[in-house]
């Protein structure tokens, strides 16, 4: 048995997004899934991705989840969960007021690091590079949708 106490957590920011995120796993020395706590402010967003074999949970903890799944985009309400198989492309965002803070499981595990990876598996991953942010938080795009919070 492992337990990683609340204030023992090691919080940092994304290499690419710069979200506050804390892996879980790695911390507890889990090898068998990847596990991580995000915490998106207002006008944040995750890495627009897909994985090659990691199958996702997605768990909504605090505040109003927002997430493009392919092209739908859904607003879930705190202690919701959704799962996403591995070769759709999936991005959190956050174009509300508050925090969100996500709880994501995946399985079996992969690499997440974006400053390890060959270009090939950076496009095959990141269909539109690394660091896309959602037309959601694209404020200069009259079509959009979020709520005029800037920032992320």
């Amino acid at each position: 048995m492992r337990v990683l106490e609340a204030s023992a957590a090691f919080w940092r920011p994304s290499n690419q997004m710069k979200a506050q995120n804390t892996d879980l796993a790695k911390q507890l020395d889990i090898d068998w899934l990847g596990a991580r706590l995000w915490r998106l402010a207002p006008g944040q967003a995750s890495t627009k991705h897909r994985h090659i074999e990691q199958n996702e949970l997605y768990v909504l903890l605090e505040g109003t989840g927002r997430m493009r799944v392919a092209d739908e985009v859904l607003t879930l309400a705190p202690y919701s969960a959704i799962a996403v198989d591995a070769a759709t492309v999936r991005q959190l965002f956050n174009d509300t007021d508050t925090d969100a803070l996500w709880l994501v499981v995946g399985a079996p595990p992969e690499l997440a690091n974006t400053l390890e990876m060959s270009p090939d598996m950076l496009a095959t991953i990141y269909p539109d590079g690394p660091t896309a942010r959602p037309p959601e938080l694209d404020y200069s795009n009259p079509d959009s949708s979020g709520s005029g919070v800037s920032g992320g």
